[in-house]
């Protein structure tokens, strides 16, 4: 790296960090007016008072440069633990036995919600049969998998939410809300992931966005989609695998911004597949990625395989491939077929 580069990275690296604090310190300066608005009606609550003051313990931090560093170890908390609660004095792995058992039984509750939130999985309508493969890295998933009926048509959507465990998962069910909101509004495609796009730039912090591919499908194999910032959407045919790229940026980077449509049909027995990186960005025990090549040389050889099928052979190989190395990454395939 050049000296400019080195010199651009550390003014990036410096006005992210301090974008960050100062949404950080309006956000407990916005937490401590409440507290002190309710604890002046409650003078006596005790527990008020130990917030505000821990409130005021995180101010401190921020000033003196000690914010989001274990107090135990001294190495960094998780950022997305910090954006949940900016309060956090400890990383994970000096958490207290009774704050673990809290933060377990809040990722049960979480996998839950989540596991409740995906479609069906025997999912079929006039024309089309879909399947799909929903694993978490843990307990929770940063990955989004959602099918919506709509005037005649469905709606496909498959992403990807930056981050990992709760904060990730949080965002993945405020995009589901989202778009199952909008749906019923008659929007155009490209309208309907503006919307989106500002609801979500609007309600998340610096840092935080998501990839994603919007689809629309009707019965005569005619098919819309968005593809914001996704990993290549893959078109399966008889004649072979035609792979197409992202037509725009993540949502969630820019408020405003615009999501180009795009435009193809299926032949009968045609199959759309999408997946998150999960799947690309799986290794083997030599360090070697997995990769687009092989993904898409994968979807060829299982052009006309049942769906089910395509998919256990896509985790085998996969799965052969890593030779036992751990997945630390959530994975999500869906698999779109015109009968």
């Amino acid at each position: 790296m050049d000296f400019t580069a080195a010199k651009r990275q550390a003014i990036e690296e410096q006005t992210m960090a301090t974008t960050e604090n100062s949404y950080f310190l309006t956000e407990l300066q916005n937490r401590r007016e409440k507290l002190a608005s309710v604890r002046h009606e409650n003078t006596s609550e005790a527990t008020l008072r130990e917030l505000l003051h821990n409130v005021d313990e995180a101010i401190a931090r921020l000033e003196e440069g000690t914010f989001g560093i274990c107090e135990e170890c001294n190495e960094s908390i998780e950022a997305e633990r910090l954006i949940c609660d900016p309060l956090l004095r400890f990383c994970l792995d000096h958490l207290s036995q009774q704050e673990q058992r809290a933060l377990e039984s809040d990722l049960v509750l979480a996998a839950q919600i989540q596991r409740a939130l995906l479609p069906c999985a025997d999912w079929s309508r006039e024309g089309w049969r879909a399947r799909y493969h929903y694993q978490p890295a843990g307990m929770v998933s940063g990955d989004y998998c959602d099918l919506i009926e709509a005037d005649g048509s469905f709606l496909f959507l498959v992403g990807d939410v930056s981050g990992k465990g709760v904060a990730a998962s949080m965002l993945m069910s405020h995009l589901h809300a989202t778009f199952r909101s909008l749906v019923g509004r008659n929007l155009s495609l490209r309208e309907l992931v503006q919307h989106a796009n500002r609801l979500f730039s609007e309600s998340t912090t610096a840092g935080q966005y998501a990839t994603l591919v919007v689809g629309r499908a009707w019965p005569d194999g005619r098919v819309e989609y968005v593809s914001a910032g996704h990993l290549p959407l893959l078109h399966v045919s008889s004649s072979g695998v035609s792979s197409r790229r992202a037509t725009g940026v993540p949502l969630g980077m820019f408020t405003t911004t615009d999501f180009p449509v795009c435009e193809l049909t299926l032949a009968p027995g045609d199959t759309l597949f999408v997946y998150t990186d999960g799947l690309t960005e799986s290794f083997n025990k030599a360090g070697d990625e997995y990769g687009m090549r092989r993904v898409e040389e994968l979807a060829a050889r299982h052009a006309q395989t049942d769906l089910d099928q395509m998919l256990a052979s896509c985790l085998e190989e996969m799965h052969s491939f890593s030779g036992g190395a751990k997945h630390t990454d959530d994975l999500t395939m869906l698999a779109l077929r015109r009968e």
